[in-house]
């Protein structure tokens, strides 16, 4: 299967370099499966067969999967926009890295862009502040929403495989959560949920009561891969550079981090199994942080007064 996946991967590469229109449009939409991956569906089949193993009722008695060896996979660190990488994207498209996210600046300047966009701001706001993953929006009722209190729960989340979509439950335990909301988040979602009971009672019988949070102009559910392809025609219409709607998550999990919040706090809000993981991945995003954190060193080595806190980017 993994050598089939890699021929798949560089068969999309060799059509994506190909001279012929025809060739190279037949990879259009297809993905190349990365090595991080590769490393998700070892470790899922590894857990299916080794549940299968152990049931006298199937006829397995190897995990071959525990057997597949697969190359390193070290933990891709998010990147920042700095201007002289936007610089550079402008003048050749480079991306310099897999996992990039935008400064302070840019995410703001995309959800002023996104305000145009009256059935998915509020939700690209909740996910630009809280880091909710694009399933745990799309998924989220507002019976689980307390906006007098300020707090929303993750209970549930829609997944979606291939093109159809199931809701479930978080992946973990500690994907099942409460995150508290700042003043501005609750303002937005107060003025959506109005807005949205108005359009409920202009539609009357047509709109479909599914009791999400976000919804379309019916009432509907969002696909997962449609608030995606919107995303990312928004961030393009911002004249921004480019990242992933997971993106957004990254990045309040930097911000969050950049402005002084506890790391714990933070941890479980993202629903991370570990601090570490949280610390590790996202402490130093922003250039500003580590500068400060720079700063603050040489002032002590020259005899200065001990920092109180460093500043925010």
């Amino acid at each position: 299967m993994f050598a089939e996946i890699e021929e798949a991967n560089t068969r999309i590469l060799e059509c994506r370099e190909s001279d012929d229109a025809k060739v190279k449009a037949s990879a259009r939409g297809q993905r190349v499966i990365s090595l991080s991956t590769k490393h998700r569906i070892r470790a899922t089949l590894r857990s299916a067969l080794s549940d299968a193993v152990r049931r006298p009722d199937l006829p397995v008695s190897v995990n071959i999967a525990s057997h597949v060896r697969l190359p390193s996979c070290p933990r891709v660190k998010p990147m920042v926009w700095t201007p002289d990488r936007v610089r550079q994207w402008k003048a050749d498209g480079t991306v310099p890295g897999e996992v990039m996210v935008w400064t302070p600046e840019q995410t703001r300047a995309f959800l002023t862009h996104a305000r145009k966009y009256r059935w998915l701001y509020p939700m690209f706001h909740l996910i630009a502040a809280k880091g909710l993953r694009r399933g745990e929006a799309v998924g989220l009722p507002w019976s689980n929403t307390r906006l007098t209190d300020g707090q929303v729960d993750i209970r549930v989340q829609v997944v979606q495989l291939v093109w159809e979509t199931v809701t479930t439950t978080p992946k973990s335990a500690a994907g099942q959560r409460t995150i508290t909301l700042d003043n501005d988040t609750v303002k937005v979602l107060r003025a959506w949920k109005r807005f949205q009971n108005e359009e409920r009672l202009k539609a009357g019988q047509a709109w479909e009561d599914t009791g999400l949070a976000f919804t379309r102009k019916d009432g509907t559910g969002w696909h997962p891969a449609q608030v995606s392809d919107w995303f990312l025609r928004i961030s393009r219409a911002a004249g921004l550079p480019p990242i992933t709607l997971h993106g957004l998550r990254h990045g309040a999990a930097s911000m969050a981090l950049a402005a002084g919040s506890d790391v714990k706090v933070v941890s479980n809000e993202l629903g991370h199994a570990t601090v570490h993981f949280t610390q590790d991945t996202y402490q130093t995003v922003f250039p500003d942080v580590a500068k400060a954190a720079a700063e603050a060193t040489a002032s002590l080595l020259r005899g200065g007064p001990v920092p109180v806190k460093a500043p925010v980017p």
